[in-house]
C-alpha cells in the first residue's frame, strides 16, 4: 500500500463532500467576496487552493510550467471540480516522481535573496495541510451565510469505504 495514495484518496473524498456542501449554497453566495473574510469567497478560497498546489507541486517540485488559476475562471462549483481534477492528475504526477524519495530537496526561491532547500514530502505535507486550513475557512464562511455544514463528513466516509 502506498501511504501517500491512499491519503490523498481521503483527501479527495472530504473535498467532494464540500463540494456537494457548496452545491446547497447558491451561486451568489458561492462567489460572494466577505469584508469579514478579507474580501475572499468560498471560490476564491478553493481556486487559492488549487493554485498553490499548482505552483508548489507543479512548477516547484516537477518544474512544469502551468497556467495560474484565476477566480475569475470559474464560476460554478462543477467548474471547480474540473479544476480539481486537473490538481488531481499534478498531485498523482507528483507522487510517482517522488515516491519513495521523500527526502530529496530542491532549491526553491521566494524572491531575490530568499531560498531554501525543501524537501518532497514538506512539499507534499504543506499542500495538503493547506487545503485543510481553507477547507475549515469555507465552512465558516458557507455558516456565514447560513447554510449548515455537514455534520456527519467523517462516518459519512466510513460508509462511503465500506460499500
Amino acid at each position: 500500500m502506498d501511504v501517500f495514495v491512499n491519503q490523498y484518496d481521503w483527501i479527495r473524498r472530504t473535498r467532494e463532500l464540500l463540494f456537494r456542501y457548496c452545491e446547497t449554497m447558491s451561486q451568489a453566495d458561492y462567489v460572494k467576496e466577505l469584508e469579514a473574510f478579507g474580501g475572499d469567497s468560498i471560490r476564491n478560497l478553493h481556486v487559492h487552493v488549487a493554485d498553490c498546489y499548482r505552483v508548489w507541486l507543479g512548477s516547484r517540485a516537477l518544474g512544469r510550467s502551468l497556467p495560474k488559476i484565476t477566480a475569475d475562471s470559474v464560476n460554478t462549483v462543477e467548474e471547480m471540480r474540473d479544476i480539481f481534477r486537473k490538481t488531481d492528475d499534478l498531485l498523482h504526477e507528483f507522487l510517482e516522481e517522488f515516491k519513495g524519495k521523500w527526502e530529496h530537496t530542491m532549491h526553491i526561491s521566494f524572491g531575490e535573496d530568499d531560498s531554501a532547500e525543501i524537501s518532497a514530502l514538506w512539499l507534499y505535507t504543506h499542500t495538503v495541510t493547506h487545503e485543510f486550513h481553507h477547507k475549515g475557512q469555507i465552512v465558516k464562511i458557507g455558516r456565514q451565510l447560513g447554510y449548515i455544514p455537514l455534520i456527519r463528513i467523517l462516518s459519512s466516509l466510513n460508509e462511503e469505504s465500506a460499500s
